[in-house]
């Protein structure tokens, strides 16, 4: 069958009076069961050769016997006609009111089947349209919409059985690289390997959703312990952080949670969520692949750093940063051969800020970019101003950060300081984290190779404190190591501080590199120092962190380490 069959159907719509269905067939019926009887008169009229009286008897006969064949007809017709009528009427419910239809199912005929496919096809199309509202397309994990509706249902629960609830937020580490290197299929993999591996540590009552690209909420309503709760938070850690698999590649991950128990941190699906993110951000504060409990007083500590960081945003428009030089001196001259460029933020609303506090802010926030090239160009404006007053030449030390490393523009930007300043490169130290250059070692040879080849004096910071700069330290164009105070600050009396200290200064020997002691606060360090062989040393026996013109008098006054203790006596 195809359209041209619905000729007649169509030419019957044409009339008001059979807009609906049933009308048109009983037209139909009525018509066709009429036709013999009309028939049957015609041939009367025409012929002659009954009586008046036996056609009439005949007529009314035939027609008695057309109407009672009609009516039958028409009444079986209207039963007949009931299966079309009724899927067409449970249609119409269900596209206005979204009711399913209760069609029977046990027919076998056109009808029947009708009946049938129609109700499974709508409870389908309900399951679908049901899915798309309240799953994720993409893990098949129940969306934040379900995630709430459960949620509210398990505090209603709680709150008639009075028994706890967690509530864990999870987001993945490093997502957002993956993706970047890798490819988003293959991102989209290893969500999905993440989810089958969550569903491992879940219990049958448990619920886990995901809210976000990379961040998944879980619901456990049998909570027992607190215990408990560390011990799942931990498990789930775990599990993802184990090696994927993914398109013939090994790909590592991490996440971080943040955790919520009801009703000690919340009552409320929104208080709930909220101090879950808050505990969430907390973690990820803190290191990769952790937990944190919620608790007011860190959620006050988030409020006070999203403060900090609102303020840090204008403070170099407004002059608040400023820069304090803290000497490094020669243990065989005596002599302040460089000083290392210290920034320093005093906010009006917060006063001096500890550098400890709004460093981390600023990396996290992407500020460190204008402030780190706003510290270099001050730091060299300031060593070039000290060598035209006449002061003997000295490096300037300058921290590096990750953000700035990894900036495509680094290598340009610091040429562009230097000619703006006239500095010369030779007195100009940049300052590295090996934690920071062993993210990608070959990008950070071709980095520090383009620097070193400038004359720029390069140092690896904290040197000691990560796991992977000895593999690679003969590769880097390094100048100078420098000791981390962590280890200088107990020589004297940890014996494994101790060795550690003489293996980095043996180490840099070795590989005829300089070597700087952090934190020397005691005679006693700097002997052992000097005794070992140390070349530079900077701490708090010497100077703390000066102002340029503190540390102008510092250097006027200071040709060896003897007479600045003899003037710190005085």
């Amino acid at each position: 069958m195809n359209q041209s069959s619905l000729q007649l159907y169509s030419f019957l719509s044409r009339f008001s009076p059979l807009k609906s269905y049933k009308g048109k067939i009983m037209l139909v019926a009525f018509l066709g069961t009429h036709v013999p009887l009309l028939t049957l008169l015609f041939y009367f009229v025409i012929s002659n050769s009954l009586t008046l009286a036996m056609t009439v008897r005949v007529l009314a006969i035939a027609l008695l016997a057309t109407l009672a064949g009609t009516g039958a007809t028409l009444y079986a017709l209207h039963y007949l006609l009931i299966p079309v009528l009724l899927t067409s009427a449970t249609l119409q419910k269900y596209l206005a009111q979204n009711i399913l239809p209760s069609l029977p199912t046990q027919f076998g005929d056109e009808a029947g089947s009708l009946m049938a496919n129609t109700s499974r096809t709508l409870q389908k199309l309900d399951e679908a349209i049901h899915h798309m509202a309240n799953y994720d397309d993409l893990t098949g994990l129940p969306n934040r919409d379900l995630f709430l509706e459960r949620l509210r249902l398990a505090l209603s629960e709680a709150k008639e059985d009075v028994h706890h609830l967690v509530i864990i937020a999870l987001d993945l580490d490093r997502f957002h690289e993956i993706n970047n290197a890798l490819g988003r299929s293959t991102g989209d993999l290893l969500l999905r390997e993440v989810v089958q591996r969550l569903t491992t540590c879940m219990e049958e009552t448990d619920v886990l959703s995901r809210f976000g690209n990379d961040e998944f909420v879980m619901l456990r309503t049998n909570l027992t312990t607190l215990d408990s709760a560390s011990a799942l938070s931990q498990e789930l850690l775990e599990t993802i952080a184990q090696p994927y698999q993914l398109n013939g590649k090994t790909v590592h991950t991490s996440a971080s949670a943040g955790i919520t128990i009801y009703p000690f941190d919340g009552t409320s699906v929104e208080q709930l969520l909220q101090n879950a993110d808050a505990a969430l951000n907390q973690a990820k504060g803190q290191q990769r692949n952790t937990y944190q409990f919620y608790s007011s007083d860190r959620n006050s500590k988030l409020h006070e750093r999203l403060a900090l960081e609102e303020e840090l945003r204008h403070a170099l428009r407004r002059e608040e940063m400023f820069l304090r030089y803290q000497p490094r001196v020669d243990l065989e001259t005596g002599n302040t051969i460089a000083v290392e460029a210290l920034l320093r933020w005093r906010s009006p609303e917060w006063g001096l800020v500890s550098p400890g506090k709004f460093i981390p802010i600023a990396e996290e926030s992407g500020l460190i970019i204008p402030i780190g090239e706003w510290v270099l160009r001050t730091a060299c404006a300031q060593n070039q101003a000290w060598q035209k007053a006449g002061f003997p030449p000295l490096r300037v030390s300058v921290n590096l950060s990750a953000c700035q490393f990894k900036q495509k523009n680094l290598i340009e930007m610091v040429d562009q300081v230097l000619t703006e300043t006239g500095l010369d490169p030779s007195y100009l130290e940049l300052e590295v984290t090996e934690s920071l250059i062993v993210e990608d070692v070959e990008e950070a040879i071709a980095i520090l190779g383009q620097l070193h080849q400038r004359g720029i004096t390069l140092s690896l910071d904290d040197f000691g404190t990560g796991y992977s700069s000895m593999n690679y330290l003969q590769q880097f164009p390094i100048n100078t190591l420098k000791i981390d105070r962590s280890f200088v600050s107990h020589v004297g009396s940890n014996p494994n501080n101790a060795a550690i200290t003489r293996a980095i200064i043996a180490l840099a020997r070795s590989l005829h590199l300089n070597i700087t002691a952090e934190g020397v606060e005691t005679q006693e360090q700097l002997n052992y120092l000097e005794n070992h062989g140390c070349d530079e040393v900077q701490g708090y026996y010497f100077s703390g962190a000066l102002s340029p013109d503190a540390l102008t008098s510092f250097i006027s006054r200071s040709t060896n380490y003897v007479d600045v203790e003899m003037e710190r006596r005085h």
